[in-house]
């Protein structure tokens, strides 16, 4: 379903190659922005800002996630053994790893389930982190900012 609806869309939709393509190298442009954002974050210590560090851990996960489900999602040979090796990983949790991977494949083996279950979370995840990014800037907001300058910028602070 997703493979023909991808196929159909980069041969017959004028210029659908042009936006799956910008789809795919964005999210890996948006990649580099992430980890710049983090490097920064590691060099000004705003990881000393323990809730909006912690909630912006949460949110590359998600990001993680989101990406990893939407590699899955052509349905080639790449990206069936990626949903294959990357779920089993799951397994090596005690107790529920085994259960948690049949309940993600949708069964005993990658297949259509695991597919429409994945192109759900796709949908589904970036919402997700939309309410994770107002919380993330929340709590910037109430700590402030680890600017370059080290200026206090308490007395320009505008109330939300």
């Amino acid at each position: 379903l997703a493979f023909n609806s991808v196929a159909h869309m980069c041969r017959n939709v004028q210029f659908g190659w042009l936006i799956r393509n910008l789809h795919a190298n964005g999210a890996s442009f948006f990649f580099i922005c992430i980890y710049l954002h983090i490097g920064r974050g590691f060099y000004y210590g705003s990881y000393l800002n323990k809730e909006t560090w912690n909630v912006g851990v949460v949110l590359l996960l998600a990001l993680m996630a989101t990406a990893f489900v939407g590699y899955v999602l052509p349905w080639g040979q790449m990206s069936f053994w990626g949903a294959t090796v990357i779920t089993n990983l799951f397994s090596a949790i005690p107790y529920i790893g085994q259960t948690l991977v049949e309940w993600a494949w949708g069964g005993f083996s990658v297949d259509n389930p695991t597919l429409t279950r994945f192109f759900a979370l796709h949908f589904l995840l970036p919402f997700i982190i939309a309410g994770l990014t107002l919380v993330h800037l929340t709590f910037l907001h109430e700590t402030g900012s680890n600017n370059p300058l080290g200026i206090p910028s308490d007395c320009d602070k505008i109330p939300f």
